[in-house]
């Protein structure tokens, strides 16, 4: 997934700020408990583990990371040049192996 996707480039963009939550984000993260800070953690520490070429609005991809704090997110986001956090959760075990691999 590495070849089509630039990891630091989208980190990049969550370090400068480049970036927006969708509406439907922010739902979620409230009703999670997530903190905005905790995605940007995720982020900088994470690993692309999934790619969407086809969604809905525009390609998208799902990033595995764990806040300093040790929990772990997934982020889901569209691709630069504009990047859109389109959610964010905690894996549920029943659907991933370590957080990264579908089981």
């Amino acid at each position: 997934m590495g070849d089509t996707i630039d990891l630091h480039l989208f980190q990049a963009k969550i370090r400068t700020g480049d970036y927006r939550f969708s509406d439907h984000a922010v739902k979620r993260m409230i009703k999670r408990a997530i903190d905005f800070h905790e995605v940007e953690e995720a982020i900088f520490a994470g690993e692309f583990i999934e790619e969407y070429p086809d969604d809905k609005y525009s390609p998208t991809c799902l990033i595995y990371g764990k806040t300093r704090a040790g929990r772990v997110l997934h982020v889901q986001a569209s691709l630069p040049p504009l990047v859109v956090i389109v959610t964010a959760y905690e894996p549920d075990p029943e659907q991933w192996m370590d957080g990264k691999i579908r089981r």
